[in-house]
């Protein structure tokens, strides 16, 4: 039976996977005609080869669920689950190979998430970025950032351009406790990449003691601060083309430094997470709504299937939107579609329990 589930849960995909890829070339082969130089292998290797693992993770649960639904519907339609439960098999025990199935390909799609896909989607992007994008998504200059660089001590620019690795009007202060203790001022501040070290220019220091402050002003000197222009860069695709230890570990640093504004970092690796884990809730849906022989046959149960898919896919998309945004929890509102499709796949289970 776990046989027979898998069989069909690779040609559910091998259906699936072929259309998105032709609707797909459809659309962009305006876009390649346009680079005389790009070569049909080019195309293939930096960006059908990472869409095609893209969206094999993606249709994961929905070829999950629909499998689910063909195959049992088969089953019930040729009275084969009437006859399991008439040899005295229960309803939990012949549950449990679907479970194990749904398990195996959960797994699977939780390690490449993590762990595969992000380094695809490196080249995805990259080829998006330089042969389709009509406006690039990376930024060329960012307007007042700042950065906690320690506990004491932050940094802030009016603002910074990446492409000169120069910034204007910048700012460094040191406190201990609630207590400013040192601060200096600079009309321009310059990463010099060689050597890893910054330039600032038209500087002041003021260093405050008990009883007097020290100033000091100059031209330029050079200093080493615990930061690196690219971590005042905040794109949001970048979160998708690192594996996950390296988005925690930007999250978490990040968070050291003062950024607020990383819901949709924290979204990225929730999400890679709760997808896999919806293979379960929706392969019992599945299950429990197709288990039952109907008088339309597959097809009341497959259009019943797809329906509560697209609700699905529609929670999905909507909560991912809400949790990107600065307001709201972003793990809670990632988990919501699983939270509330479990309590269905809780009710569904236990009603056509009651049925067999």
């Amino acid at each position: 039976m776990l046989k027979k589930y898998f069989v069909t849960f690779i040609f559910t995909l091998l259906i699936l996977l072929p259309i998105g890829v032709a609707i797909d070339i459809s659309e962009k082969i305006g876009r390649f005609l346009e680079f005389p130089n790009l070569t049909a292998y080019e195309i293939i290797r930096d960006y059908y080869i990472p869409f095609i693992i893209q969206n094999t993770n993606t249709f994961m649960p929905l070829g999950v669920f629909i499998s689910t639904i063909l195959f049992t519907s088969k089953m019930a339609s040729n009275t084969e689950i009437v006859a399991i439960h008439s040899a005295g098999i229960s309803f939990k025990r012949f549950m449990r190979p679907y479970i194990v199935g749904a398990a195996i390909i959960g797994l699977i799609s939780l390690i490449g998430n993590h762990f595969v896909v992000p380094n695809y989607n490196k080249a995805f992007e990259d080829f998006q970025e330089d042969y389709l994008r009509k406006s690039s998504k990376r930024k060329s200059s960012v307007n007042y950032a700042s950065l906690q660089l320690s506990e004491n001590d932050f940094v802030y620019f009016r603002s910074f351009n990446f492409k000169t690795n120069k910034g204007f009007d910048f700012s460094y202060e040191h406190f201990d406790g609630l207590e400013l203790k040192r601060k200096i001022i600079g009309q321009s501040i310059n990463w010099n990449e060689k050597d890893s070290t910054y330039t600032i220019s038209n500087y002041t220091k003021r260093k405050i003691y008990a009883d007097i402050d020290s100033i000091e002003s100059g031209r330029k000197f050079d200093t080493i601060f615990n930061f690196y222009p690219k971590d005042l860069e905040y794109v949001n695709n970048l979160a998708k083309t690192m594996i996950s230890p390296e988005l925690s570990e930007v999250i978490d640093n990040s968070e050291k430094r003062g950024v607020k504004s990383l819901n949709i970092y924290k979204v990225e690796i929730y999400k890679r997470t709760s997808i896999p884990f919806s293979s379960v809730i929706l392969t019992i849906i599945a299950v429990a709504l197709a288990a039952k022989k109907r008088r339309g046959g597959i097809g009341v149960s497959l259009a019943t299937g797809v329906a509560l898919m697209f609700v699905y896919v529609f929670f999905m998309k909507v909560f991912e939107v809400l949790g990107s945004a600065a307001t709201y929890n972003p793990l809670f509102m990632i988990w919501i579609p699983n939270i509330i499709f479990g309590l269905l796949a809780v009710y569904l289970y236990f009603y056509a329990k009651q049925l067999h």
